[in-house]
């Protein structure tokens, strides 16, 4: 056998045993997934007795759903999540793409030190912050308590990545030539970001809200810390609802779960062509 075939035989060998790498990470990955779906139509006693099992011994059920939905109060709790959510992200959006926009084309040494800042502040982690931040908005200021805050602190935690991203964005795809067209024939500063900027960063505004939506909408610690009222309550902590002391009803859990999955499940199927676009479009000049 010549060194050419020798060669393009181990080529096949390595893609061939690189698929089912692939191949088994992708099932242990979908796997769990996969076990909420079978497991949400049986009983307590099926899935406690066979959680592997296709279909359990009574049978096909959809009696999780309604359950988990009333006890959870699940359309105060999605109204909740979805207000908190949207408005975060918008925020988020909108904030992060003007002062990346702000940074990328004044190079002043004030923005420098404040990209600088932001870049930094992504390092610091959750917990570090997590008791001050409590004591000072509930204990001094007294704004706990409120969808707000929590507004507030989603689109503050988030604004430095998503600066990041856009700051990448507009120095690779948006020429400085288009905002100097547009000065010329008559736009101001706002309105060449509005009408000329804005819209080429579309790409990276559906990667940063898809990110953004699905961390606000999964979050469970901080609106833990922020929000103590029932009525405040967003998804993830209404699920808390299930969990005893002695026992958990696992079907009602799965119920919930795949209840709050399939909003944001629904955001990525639409948006998901633009994120890989998004992701890698500030990373090469």
């Amino acid at each position: 056998m010549d060194k050419n075939a020798q060669a393009a035989r181990n080529k096949k060998i390595r893609h061939a045993l690189m698929l089912v790498l692939l191949i088994i990470l992708f099932i242990c990955f979908v796997f769990p997934f996969i076990l909420v779906i079978i497991n949400v139509f049986k009983t307590k006693a099926d899935i406690t007795s066979a959680p592997l099992a296709l279909i359990g011994k009574h049978g096909f059920t959809l009696k999780n759903f309604p359950t988990a939905m009333e006890k959870m109060k699940f359309w105060r709790s999605f109204g909740n999540s979805l207000c908190i959510t949207i408005l975060s992200t918008i925020f988020t959006l909108l904030l992060s793409s003007m002062t990346a926009f702000v940074i990328v084309r004044n190079k002043w040494k004030a923005t420098t030190l404040l990209f600088s800042a932001m870049i930094a502040s992504m390092v610091i982690p959750f917990q570090v912050l997590m008791i001050p931040l409590v004591s000072f908005y509930g204990g001094i200021l007294g704004i706990l308590n409120h969808r707000a805050t929590l507004i507030f602190m989603h689109t503050g935690f988030s604004l430095s990545m998503a600066t990041f991203m856009f700051h990448g964005a507009i120095n690779t795809n948006v020429p400085v030539s288009l905002e100097e067209a547009a000065t010329i024939d008559g736009c101001s500063r706002w309105q060449t970001y509005w009408k000329v900027v804005f819209p080429l960063l579309k790409p990276t505004i559906a990667t940063v809200a898809i990110i953004d939506a699905m961390a606000f909408w999964n979050d469970y610690l901080l609106p833990s810390l922020v929000l103590a009222k029932k009525e405040l309550y967003t998804i993830p902590i209404a699920t808390q609802v299930f969990y005893g002391t002695f026992s958990t009803d696992i079907g009602l859990v799965m119920a919930a779960l795949l209840l709050a999955m399939l909003p944001i499940l629904i955001l990525y199927l639409f948006l998901q062509r633009f994120i890989v676009e998004g992701v890698t479009s500030g990373a090469v000049k």
